[in-house]
This record gives C-alpha cells, structure tokens and sequence, in this order.
C-alpha cells in the first residue's frame, strides 16, 4: 500500500475528504521525521515505536572492483513493531 491508497482509506474509514485524509497522513509522517531528527522517539502503543539507531562503522566490498571500503558510521531510523501489531500478522 502506497501513500495515496493510505489516504483513500482512511477517508474512507473516518468519514474524511481524500484531500483532507491526505493532508493527515502527510502531517503523521512529517511528525515523526521531526521527531527522529531531534532524536526523540515516537511510540504509538500497541503498534510499535519509530526510533534512531546508530550503525557502528563497518567494512565492506566495493561490488565492481571487490577492493575492501570503510563504511562510515550513520544514524538510521527504525521501527519496532509492538505486540498488538505483531500478533495481528500471525
């Protein structure tokens, strides 16, 4: 499901508007790329929690030349399903 679907049905499903599904779906992820980048996390209970985690620096293949490179270490965001969500897909 791509963003726009996402949208269309959460019109849908809470009597909404598409535009006005849309502009809450795009006010949702902007939330949350605001929080992460602040370093906060974000929990939404019984769905998961989006994070920052920090990936230690690393080594690695260059794929056209096979000559070993040095990864730089980064901070990447992440998603930690909750339990509701987890048993859901069961």
């Amino acid at each position: 499901m791509r963003k726009p679907e996402l949208a269309a049905a959460i019109a849908e499903k809470a009597d909404l508007s598409k535009e006005k599904a849309a502009e809450v779906v795009t006010a949702f992820t902007d939330q949350i790329a605001k929080s992460l980048s602040e370093g906060d996390s974000v929990t939404l209970i019984g769905f998961g929690t989006f994070e920052v985690r920090n990936r230690a620096e690393r080594q690695g293949k260059n794929p056209q030349t096979g000559e070993p490179i040095t990864i730089a270490a980064a901070k990447v965001p992440a998603f930690k399903p909750g339990k509701a969500l987890k048993e859901s897909v069961q």
